[in-house]
């Protein structure tokens, strides 16, 4: 089986994992349920999970990272999961949140292989032309704006909550919180389409289609429960694309 064969599978997969998510709500978070066994801390789970990302994709990487294509794109992944592993769950107020082991060795499992994917991907990246190829600028574009999409929806979440008051939801405004339920998981779709197009490997588009295939259910997961929990929830609002869904 070649390489490329195997990131189809992986591609394939995300499609299957997105038809069940639709249907099945994964237990961590605000839809935390019992019986998924023992459980760990939600802080300590998370970035254990997303530290294993950049690790697989420097180790894959190896003796790739060649040209300073191959260094912005590199930069750009570990820049993302120093905010995600470090900076985000210590500003998240999670204080006596728990998840299940069993979903944070599942996150483990795909940041390995995704990660391990795109950093063999590198050897992939055309760097002829790279710098002069709009397709570079139009990604970076996009992982910026998307990047500033979702630190900006994040810190809207954080400042809704007092230091006391860990577990208790309130309605989120402003920004693109005017049209949809999710813009963090917007901006995150929309990074990984940016690098996507930055790198222009298939390993970097299976990312994006698992990006989709994760947060667009988790999404709307988010929008019924809101829409379930708070009965002045604005009706005109969306899941995770203004105007659609």
């Amino acid at each position: 089986m070649t390489e490329s064969t195997l990131v189809w599978a992986w591609m394939g997969l995300a499609v299957a994992t997105f038809v069940v998510l639709l249907f099945r709500v994964a237990p961590y978070g605000r839809h935390l349920s019992t019986g998924w066994g023992p459980t760990i801390g939600h802080r300590m789970g998370w970035i254990i999970m997303e530290c294993v990302s950049p690790l697989a994709l420097l180790v894959a990487a190896g003796g790739r990272i060649q040209e300073t294509a191959h260094v912005l794109l590199v930069g750009l992944w570990i820049v993302h999961y120093l905010h995600r592993a470090i900076i985000y769950p210590f500003r998240a107020r999670w204080k006596h949140r728990q998840m299940p082991i069993i979903i944070m060795l599942s996150a483990v499992v795909f940041n390995m292989i995704n990660g391990g994917l795109n950093g063999w991907g590198m050897s992939h990246v055309q760097v002829d032309g790279f710098w002069s190829h709009p397709m570079t600028w139009i990604g970076l574009a996009l992982f910026v704006g998307g990047a500033t999409v979702n630190v900006l929806a994040d810190q809207t979440l954080f400042s809704l909550r007092k230091e006391n008051e860990s577990g208790v939801y309130q309605i989120p405004h402003g920004g693109l919180y005017r049209w949809i339920t999710c813009p963090n998981y917007l901006g995150e779709i929309i990074e990984w389409i940016g690098f996507a197009l930055i790198a222009g490997t298939l390993e970097s588009a299976s990312f994006a289609v698992w990006t989709v295939a994760n947060l667009v259910p988790r999404a709307i997961q988010h929008h019924r429960w809101y829409r379930a929990t708070f009965d002045d929830y604005p009706e005109r609002r969306k899941a995770v694309f203004p105007g659609m869904l």
